[in-house]
C-alpha cells in the first residue's frame, strides 16, 4: 500500500559508522520523560476492538491481491514460568503444572495451522522468534513436535539464509538442550542475565549463578549458534555502579554478539510481582545514570557498536552490518534485520504486522481457547494505517534505527510537502536542536551523539497520538 523509502545516497558519511554515543548527564535529566519505545507506530496503546478477526483475514486478503511477495517473520509467545521474577512485566503464567503448557500447545498449533492455510503460497519464513515467559518451559519433545508442525504449515528459508531465534532462561536448559535447540532449528539465542550480583540477584527473585550462565553459552558456541545474545538490566534494587561494573566485567568476558541493556521501568501499580521489590533497595535517578554511562563506556571501550536504545553489538554482527546498509527494522521483539518481513504473531497477547495493518491477540488462556474452539483466529484488537500513519511510522522507524531522515527521500515516497506537512514539528525540533539533540538541514534531520540516547524524545515529536493518550504509562525516555 505504502512505498518504502528510497536509500539515502552512498556518498553520505553513515552515522552508524562512528561506534560513537556522547552521554551528557545533565542534558538526560533535563530532558529524560515518559514515552514510548516505538516497536510499532501506531503505538499498541492506541490499538482498538473496532479492529478484529475479519479486519485481519481482510488485510491478509490485501497482501494477496498486491502479490504478496515479501518473506514472513513468524512469532510464537510461550507464556509459562517455573517462578517469577519480580522486575517482570510480560505477560505470563507462573506455574509448576505442565499440563497448562500441554494444552496451550495444542491450540498454539491449531492457531499455526489457521495462519499457515491463510498464508499458502506466500508464507516463506526468513525470521522466527519464540518469546515469552521462557519458551524453554516447553519440554525438548514439544519443542520438537512444535517445529516439526510450523514447518508443515509453513516454508522455511534455508538455515543459513535465516534468523530463527529463542529466548531462554539459563537456569531451564542444560547444555544438551542447548544442542537440541540448535538442531531443531534455532540459530540465534538470547539469554536472560539481567544481573550477576548475588545481592541484585535476591532482590528481584532471580539466583543464577554465573557459571551456569558460562555454561549455557560455551554450549551455544559448541552447538554452533550462529549468535548469542545477553539481556542486561540497570536500575534493579541494591544495583550500584560497583555492582554494575563487575557484571559488565564478566560479560564482556563472555564475548556475547549482542548485549541489550534495559531500563528497568519499576510500576508496581502495574504489574503486581514488582509489589514485591523493596522501595528501600531502589538506586535513584543520579545512580541510575552513572550505571548508564558505565554501561556504555565499558561496552563501546571493548568494541561494541551502540545500535540505538539499548542494544549494542559487534562491529561483524548482523544487526551492525544491517544499520550500516541501511536496513536496520525494528519491530515488536526490538532491532531487526529483515525490514521488509510481514509479521505473523501466534499465542496469547501477541502482536503482528500484515500490509498497512497491526493485530493483538486476546490476553488470557480462556479467552484464548474460546476463539480456536470457534474456528477463529484470537485477535481482540489492532488498527488499521492510514496514509498519515504510514509516513510518521516510516519517519520514525529511520530516525530510531539510522539516526537520521533524508526529507527528499519522504517527498518521494510520499504525496507531501515535508517543511508545510510537519510545519509543527520543524517547530519543536528547532527547540531540540537548540538542545543538542538534532541537526537540521534543509534536506536532512540527524540526530546528534547526545541526541542518540534520548532518540525516543526526537520520535515523539512525530506522534500524533501522544496529545490524546491521556496519563502516561510508558517508561521514562532514559
Amino acid at each position: 500500500m505504502f512505498d518504502a523509502v528510497p536509500a539515502t545516497s552512498a556518498t553520505r558519511v553513515h552515522p552508524a559508522l562512528q561506534p560513537v554515543v556522547e552521554f551528557d548527564a545533565d542534558l538526560i535529566a533535563r530532558l529524560s520523560r515518559n514515552g514510548p519505545r516505538y516497536t510499532s507506530y501506531p503505538t499498541a496503546d492506541r490499538f482498538t476492538e473496532s479492529f478484529g478477526y475479519r479486519d485481519f483475514l481482510h488485510a491478509v486478503a490485501d497482501l494477496r491481491t498486491r502479490g504478496g511477495g515479501k518473506p514472513l517473520s513468524l512469532y510464537l509467545h510461550i507464556p509459562f514460568c517455573d517462578t517469577v521474577c519480580y522486575y517482570c512485566a510480560c505477560n505470563k503464567i507462573v506455574t509448576k503444572n505442565r499440563e497448562k503448557a500441554a494444552t496451550y500447545l495444542a491450540y498454539l498449533k491449531r492457531e499455526v495451522e489457521m495462519q499457515g492455510r491463510l498464508f499458502a503460497g506466500m508464507n516463506e519464513v526468513e525470521q522466527l522468534h519464540f518469546g515469552g515467559g521462557t519458551p524453554t518451559y516447553l519440554s525438548d519433545a514439544q519443542m520438537e513436535d512444535l517445529m516439526a508442525h510450523l514447518r508443515r504449515c509453513f516454508r522455511f528459508a534455508p538455515d543459513a539464509a535465516g534468523e530463527y531465534s529463542i529466548e531462554i532462561d539459563p537456569r531451564t536448559v542444560s547444555a544438551e538442550r542447548v544442542h537440541g535447540l540448535r538442531r531443531q532449528g534455532f540459530n540465534r539465542i538470547s539469554l536472560g542475565v539481567q544481573d550477576f550480583d548475588p545481592d541484585v540477584q535476591r532482590a528481584v527473585n532471580r539466583i543464577q549463578p554465573e557459571a551456569e550462565t558460562r555454561a549455557i553459552i560455551a554450549a551455544a558456541r559448541d552447538a554452533d549458534f550462529r549468535s548469542v545474545s545477553i539481556d542486561l538490566i540497570y536500575g534493579l534494587p541494591k544495583q550500584t555502579p560497583a555492582t554494575m561494573r563487575t557484571t559488565l566485567d564478566k560479560v564482556i568476558d563472555a564475548a556475547p554478539d549482542r548485549i541489550a541493556m534495559y531500563h528497568y521501568a519499576h510500576l508496581p501499580h502495574l504489574f503486581k510481582p514488582q509489589r514485591r521489590i523493596d522501595e528501600a533497595d531502589m538506586p535513584d535517578s543520579d545512580t541510575k545514570l552513572r550505571m548508564l554511562q558505565l554501561c556504555i563506556e565499558r561496552l563501546t571501550a571493548a568494541g561494541y557498536v551502540y545500535i540505538g536504545m539499548d542494544h549494542f553489538a559487534r562491529p561483524d554482527d548482523d544487526l551492525a552490518i544491517a544499520q550500516q546498509q541501511g536496513r536496520l527494522h525494528r519491530n515488536f521483539q526490538g532491532y531487526s534485520t529483515h525490514a521488509d518481513a510481514d509479521l505473523v504473531a501466534c499465542g496469547v497477547s501477541a502482536i503482528g504486522a500484515v500490509g498497512a495493518t497491526y493485530s493483538q491477540n486476546v490476553k488470557t488462556l480462556d479467552a484464548y481457547y474460546d476463539a480456536l474452539d470457534r474456528n477463529e483466529l484470537p485477535v481482540a484488537r489492532g488498527a488499521r494505517l492510514s496514509m498519515d500513519d504510514a509516513l510518521r511510522r516510516t519517519i520514525i522507524q529511520k530516525l530510531m534505527c539510522q539516526f537520521e531522515l533524508s526529507i527528499s527521500a519522504i517527498e518521494l515516497a510520499f504525496p507531501i510537502a515535508f517543511h508545510a506537512y510537519f510545519a509543527r514539528e520543524m517547530a519543536q525540533l528547532a527547540g531540540l536542536e537548540r538542545d543538542g539533540l538534532v541537526e537540521l538541514a534543509p534536506d536532512w534531520i540527524s540526530v546528534t551523539l547526545k541526541g542518540r540516547l534520548l532518540i525516543r524524545n526526537v520520535c515523539m515529536v512525530f506522534d500524533r497520538y501522544l496529545a490524546t493518550r491521556g496519563p502516561a504509562t510508558h517508561s521514562r525516555t532514559v
